[in-house]
């Protein structure tokens, strides 16, 4: 499998000249990679370490913290099927994830009932919530300096996005993907995560490198291995981002492969920040987070 072609940006150099590497990224693949983004390796490290402690926990021990999709709590195996979101009827979703969302609240209680509620921290992994509160504060500074570089790419204002994200939704996942030697083998059509778009204006991932990994999809090169960068994070735009531009840019689809065979005991880990918008935004005619609701509805396995 080829290895897809995408530009990385440095946030810390003069936007102007990357502009249109970051257009052209966007029209073609929806995905492109940053680096400059002054978040720290070691924090990374820390949340990926304390969380494996959680995933490896036996079944019993967290099944009390479940949650079904859109919830704050554990997904666990069968959860979630994202092909779902395509229409496509897959086998579920090879993966755990422990989700996290937006929490302070906006004062309606209409919409934080919906969409800041208090999030669930696992007893067993004291150490979690400190170093995912401190990741947290610094996606959302990183995921307005990406927004701003969008606009200006775009040919608009650079605040043309971040206007509409002063208190903001987003999700935060941390993807566990166990080996073969956990899963067992793969059914047909089976991936760690299916086929999909995602919902939002963009996702900034923090990834590892596996056999077992990533995989992007354009026009020019269809499903192609996303490169890797451990200095870099992936970012991809969703499909807020895509009716926002009215669809010049097109929402980054993508897929992570199914653990392999010739690696069963390959292990990943991905942190994964997905950033909206304010609630009651509307976008060329669709309140944003209408759609949010309806697709996380969408990719409940069950």
């Amino acid at each position: 499998m080829s290895e897809a072609r995408l530009p990385t940006i440095d946030l810390r150099l003069d936007p102007g000249p990357q502009l249109p590497a970051v257009d052209r990224a966007l029209r073609d693949a929806g995905f492109l990679l940053v680096t400059g983004h002054g978040v720290d390796t070691g924090l990374r490290k820390d949340i990926r370490t304390v969380a494996r402690r959680f995933f490896h926990l036996p079944a019993a021990v967290k099944e009390p913290y479940a949650v079904r999709v859109g919830g704050r709590g554990w997904l666990g195996p069968g959860a979630e099927a994202n092909g779902y979101a395509e229409g496509t009827v897959t086998p579920p979703d090879l993966k755990e994830s422990l989700s996290f969302a937006a929490d302070e609240p906006t004062g309606d209680p209409a919409v934080d009932a919906e969409w800041f509620l208090p999030n669930t921290w696992p007893a067993e992994v004291p150490a979690l919530r400190p170093l995912v509160e401190t990741y947290l504060a610094q996606m959302k500074a990183l995921a307005d300096r990406v927004l701003d570089l969008l606009g200006e790419a775009l040919g608009e204002e650079r605040d043309f996005f971040t206007r509409h994200t002063g208190h903001p939704t987003f999700g935060f996942n941390v993807n566990w993907y166990p080996g073969r030697d956990r899963t067992g083998e793969p059914e047909p059509g089976q991936f760690r995560i299916g086929p999909h778009t995602d919902f939002g204006t963009v996702t900034l991932l923090d990834r590892e490198a596996g056999k077992g990994g990533l995989q992007v999809f354009s026009d020019s090169g269809g499903w192609q291995d996303a490169p890797y960068d451990p200095d870099a994070f992936t970012v991809n735009i969703g499909d807020l981002m895509a009716g926002w531009t009215g669809g010049r840019w097109r929402s980054g689809r993508h897929r992570v492969l199914p653990p392999p065979a010739d690696a069963p005991a390959e292990e990943l880990m991905s942190l994964v920040y997905f950033y909206e918008c304010t609630p009651g935004t509307t976008i060329h005619g669709i309140e944003s987070h209408s759609y949010l609701r309806a697709q996380l509805d969408a990719i409940a396995a069950d």
